[in-house]
Order: C-alpha cells, then sequence, then structure tokens
C-alpha cells in the first residue's frame, strides 16, 4: 500500500496517528494516511512564520517562476494525481485527469497577475500611492469535491501576494493533496507551502490561531459559520465560499431540445457534488412536461458507477456521511414529488447514486429549499416570472445561478434582479482562473479567483506624502486676484 507523508518545513514527515481513506466506489480502502499532531501542526505554523519574512522579499518575478514550476510539475504527474484522485474521490478518470489540468491553469493564469503599485494622487502638493502587501501565514481550509483542484487555486494567490501556506484537506480526500506537498518539495522554499492532515479536530486550532492571519475556507455554510465565528478574537482576514442553491430560470421562449443537454450538465457534473452546480430548475408550464422528460432521458441513460471503469460517466458520492444525507433527500423526493428518473439506493458496497430527477414538487420542499450536494435534481413548475423570481431570491444562499432564454436582451433583464454572486445566461457552472466568483448572502465572504481574488490575500498599504516647495517654486510670483 502506498505511504504518504505531511509536509513540513520542507520537509515529508510520518505521524504517530493515521486514519484510513475509502475508495468511495467499493469502500474499500486506498491508504492509511498520516494525521498531524497539535505539535507538529505548530511546527508547521512557526516554520511557515519564519519562511514569511524572506518569501515576502522574494520579487514577485521569482514566485511566479515557481509558480510556474508548479503547473509544469502537474503535468508531468498528471496520471500519477489522476488516478489517485480518482480512488480516494471517485470522480470518473477522465475527469480527474481534468481537475489536474484545470489545478496547473489555475496556477499559470493566476500566476501571472500582477500586484503593481498605482497612485491615486500625483501633483506638486502631495503624491498618493496604493501599494498591495503580503498579510502574512493562510491557513487553507479545503473539502472533498475538488481536493487538487482547490488547493492549487489558494496556493496560487497566496504565494504570489507574498504569504506562506498552511494546506489542511479534507480527512476523506487527503491523499491527493498530501502528493502535491511531496511534488512541490523541492520547488518552494522550506515552509513556505506545508500540508497537514487531521481528522477535522485542527480546523478551529488553525481558526483560533493567533499566528494566522487569514482563513481561505471551502465548504459548507454551517463550518463557514464556525470559522468566522472563531476567527473573531483575532479579527482574521476571511475568504469563505460556502454553500450554494443555484437556481436555473428557463424563461418561456427557449427550445427544450437546445437547452436541455446542457441544463442536465450543469445539475450532474461531479454527481452534483459542486458548489456552483444547478440545484433546482424553474420551468414554465408551457414548457414543463417536455423539459422534465427531456432532463429525466437523459438521467437515465447515465452510467454511474467506479470512475476506474472507463464507461462510467458519473462517479459515486463522495463519503459515507454524504451518502446517508442524499439517501434522506431521496425519502422526502418520494414523499414530496415524482420521481422520473432514479431514486433507488443500491444494494451493494459504495456510494453509489443513481442520478436523480424530481418534478411536480415545490418549494417548501427540503429538497429544493436546501442543498443536497449530491445527484437529485428537483424541476419546479411555475405560472407567473415576477413570482419566480421573488421566490428564487428568498433563498439564504446566493452563490450563482443562471437565466436560460433565446431573447438575450429579455434574459439580462431577468439576470440583473437576481441576488446572486455570479449570474450566467444560457449556461452555468462556467468559471475560470481570471473571471471572480463573489458569494452573497449566507454562500459566503470575500471573493475567489481573478485579479480581485489574488488581492483578498493582501493588505492595502496607503503611502501619503506631503511634498514640500522647492526654493524656485517658493520664489515663483504670487497673482493677484483683482475685482
Amino acid at each position: 500500500m502506498q505511504q504518504f507523508k505531511m509536509l513540513i518545513n520542507g520537509r515529508l514527515e510520518d505521524s504517530e496517528t493515521t486514519i484510513e481513506v475509502i475508495n468511495p466506489a467499493d469502500e474499500s480502502t486506498v491508504a492509511r494516511c498520516p494525521t498531524a499532531s497539535v505539535e507538529q501542526m505548530e511546527q508547521a505554523i512557526k516554520a511557515a512564520n519564519q519562511a514569511f519574512h524572506d518569501w515576502r522579499q522574494t520579487p514577485i518575478s521569482e514566485r511566479r517562476v515557481q509558480l510556474i514550476l508548479m503547473a509544469n510539475a502537474l503535468r508531468i504527474h498528471k496520471e500519477e494525481l489522476a488516478t489517485l484522485l480518482t480512488s480516494e474521490q471517485g470522480k470518473p478518470l477522465d475527469q480527474a485527469r481534468a481537475e489536474v489540468d484545470y489545478a496547473g491553469a489555475f496556477c499559470r493564469t493566476m500566476g501571472d497577475m500582477r500586484l503593481d503599485p498605482s497612485l491615486l494622487i500625483d501633483n506638486n502638493k502631495q503624491r498618493v500611492e496604493l501599494q498591495r502587501q503580503p498579510l502574512g501565514v493562510v491557513a487553507a481550509i479545503m473539502p472533498w469535491n475538488f481536493p487538487l483542484l482547490i488547493a492549487s487555486y489558494k496556493i496560487a494567490p497566496a504565494l504570489l501576494a507574498g504569504n506562506t501556506l498552511i494546506l489542511k484537506p479534507a480527512p476523506t480526500t487527503p491523499l491527493t493533496t498530501l502528493k502535491l506537498g511531496e511534488i512541490i518539495q523541492s520547488i518552494f522554499p522550506p515552509g513556505v507551502v506545508n500540508v497537514i492532515t487531521d481528522n477535522n479536530n485542527l480546523g478551529p486550532l488553525l481558526t483560533q490561531h493567533p499566528d494566522i492571519q487569514k482563513i481561505s475556507f471551502t465548504g459548507s455554510t454551517q463550518t463557514g459559520k464556525a470559522i468566522m465565528s472563531g476567527a473573531a478574537d483575532t479579527l482574521k482576514r476571511l475568504t469563505l465560499e460556502l454553500g450554494g442553491n443555484d437556481a436555473a430560470l428557463v424563461l418561456d421562449d427557449v427550445n427544450v431540445e437546445d437547452v436541455a443537454q446542457d441544463i442536465f450538465n450543469a445539475a450532474f457534473i461531479n454527481s452534483g457534488q459542486v458548489c456552483v452546480a444547478i440545484k433546482r430548475v424553474y420551468v414554465p408550464e408551457s414548457l414543463y412536461d417536455r423539459m422534465c422528460d427531456a432532463i429525466a432521458t437523459l438521467a437515465s441513460r447515465a452510467v454511474v458507477g467506479n470512475g476506474m471503469d472507463p464507461t462510467c460517466q458519473f462517479g459515486p458520492v463522495q463519503n459515507r456521511a454524504q451518502f446517508d444525507k442524499i439517501c434522506h433527500y431521496l425519502h422526502i423526493a418520494k414523499r414530496d414529488g415524482t420521481i422520473i428518473a432514479g431514486g433507488t439506493q443500491p444494494d451493494q458496497p459504495g456510494f453509489l447514486v443513481p442520478l436523480t430527477v424530481v418534478r411536480d414538487i415545490k418549494d417548501g420542499s427540503p429538497v429544493v429549499d436546501e442543498e443536497p450536494f449530491g445527484p437529485i435534481l428537483p424541476i419546479v413548475c411555475y405560472r407567473d416570472l415576477d413570482e419566480v423570481i421573488n421566490t428564487i431570491n428568498c433563498s439564504s444562499s446566493g452563490l450563482g445561478g443562471s437565466v436560460w432564454s433565446s431573447n438575450l436582451p429579455r434574459a439580462e433583464s431577468v439576470a440583473n434582479r437576481l441576488d446572486t454572486g455570479t449570474v450566467w445566461i444560457n449556461q452555468h457552472c462556467a468559471f475560470g482562473p481570471d473571471i471572480p466568483m463573489p458569494a452573497t448572502k449566507e454562500s459566503g465572504i470575500g471573493v475567489e479567483w481573478g485579479q480581485q481574488g489574488l488581492e483578498e490575500f493582501t493588505a492595502l498599504k496607503v503611502i501619503n506624502i506631503k511634498r514640500t516647495p522647492t526654493a524656485s517654486q517658493l520664489r515663483q510670483p504670487q497673482t493677484t486676484l483683482r475685482q
């Protein structure tokens, strides 16, 4: 069985305790993973603090080169990382390879961004310059749905800005992040990047630690609130990218055949385990039956299975706790609506859930109002556009949403009325490292990605200079205004 170690101060470290990492496709053991003690966590934080003083002085051009080296290393180790990712996370191997590619793209694109000073005022009396300074040690806490991609898009802006980093992956998907630490061990100076793992016990200690200046967290709203509370005593900077319950609003002028496949793809990507996946679809009464039939047909034909099987299109739910949660929502879906695809719970090892489509369901059902974070899609019928926009906006979530229409000006008008950080038109879950991902309401605080996401890892500093007039300026005659 493959061995894994943590990265602390440039060294690969074992631990006295381990946890078992399970393959969600069949519940077999992939490996045993080390878990850091409190002392090892303290060592990592101390190393990051010591490394920060030199790293912040390293020219940004050199930091950029090292991020490119990391992207190159991801490409070189692509197959190894993808295979490991499928084994611990469950997604089909082709999708795991794509995640490795995306991770490299984020390193390259975000690593090429700039943090140049800018002049706010520059005249003979005053010069005001705005600078972006690094914060210090950043703790990045990751979820289990995209462990490699999310680690990479936290590493890139944090390090480019001159910070040092503690990475803590989810206990159910730690292996890819540990392997990443091993791969980049020789790229970054000791202490600049540290990777520690736990059994969900170190997060609160990182959040409250006085030597950590920022928490970058991606995960559930409930955990995000706990992090925000824990960070209050030290007033840490926070970026919280939390849960979403993204709605797709279909207008009455669409061609069902043109949009059904795209809606299906955006709903069930990574078996629905994506914060900005479509979680609920609103369809006008005139198109409702056709849209339900089209999406249910696609779901019924989908192949759900072990991600190592080349015929597999969709992998399992990632872990036992999430599987149990999805099974609970399946029970509610049967109670509150009509299941037209999927809905069964296979009697076999693994956390496989068929893609499930529910119709004849309404707002007020937990399947619609909450985020199952799995392969369940409720389709809600509506009659009045103004009323459904108000219904969508009543959600406590505000990460993303989409409008689907053959009339772009009309679609844009509707999009401007939706209260979410991102609204897509005739697409959904379309993102990139150069496009900021803001959150509203209980979907988070701050921005991921883009120039704005990079600046989240900095502190704004103002250099305000009073200019003293020169002798020649003082000798210039003064103009007197006459009445």
